[in-house]
């Protein structure tokens, strides 16, 4: 995520206020797309005869029980989980943990993994001015690394790291 912060500095030349933008180069995964991976690691790893309940993935992550209704309403609408109702009601993966990758579960919560703010087809950079900066190519070069690592990494992938620690 970048984030642009606004800063007045007095130009002393010509004794006037200058507003001046600093871009300050900041990414990271939103609360929503890591409380989707833990949500669903959680799911994966308690799924097994039953349908697990938002309340008890709630209570093992910590993560509020309305944000996880959110969440889910997402996952479900992007066919990640299924519910099911009634007393022992609750949500299932919709398919294999080793069939679900960290970029579906992002996408399905609306999350992109962006290192540059421009569109790659445009010819105009994120600084506004119609080239790209120097270092474009290195961020964007990083955008793709940081994807395929995510397209490689699975909810199984998650589980077996989880169990490895746990041993």
């Amino acid at each position: 995520m970048l984030v642009f912060l606004d800063q007045y500095i007095l130009d002393h030349f010509s004794q006037v206020c200058l507003k001046r933008t600093i871009l300050k180069g900041n990414m990271k995964l939103t609360s929503k797309s890591r409380y989707a991976v833990m949500a669903l690691a959680d799911l994966a790893r308690f799924d097994g005869i039953n349908p697990v309940s938002l309340r008890d993935i709630s209570l093992r992550q910590g993560i509020s029980l309305d944000y996880l209704e959110q969440i889910f309403s997402k996952l479900k609408k992007n066919q990640i989980v299924q519910s099911t109702r009634g007393t022992q009601g609750g949500y299932v993966l919709s398919k294999k943990p080793n069939e679900i990758k960290l970029t579906n579960i992002f996408h399905a919560v609306d999350e992109k993994i962006k290192t540059v703010q421009c569109k790659k087809e445009s010819k105009k950079g994120c600084n506004g001015k119609t080239t790209k900066c120097s270092t474009h190519n290195l961020w964007d070069e990083l955008e793709t690394h940081i994807n395929s690592f995510f397209e490689k990494k699975s909810l199984e992938d998650l589980l077996k790291d989880n169990n490895n620690q746990s041993n």
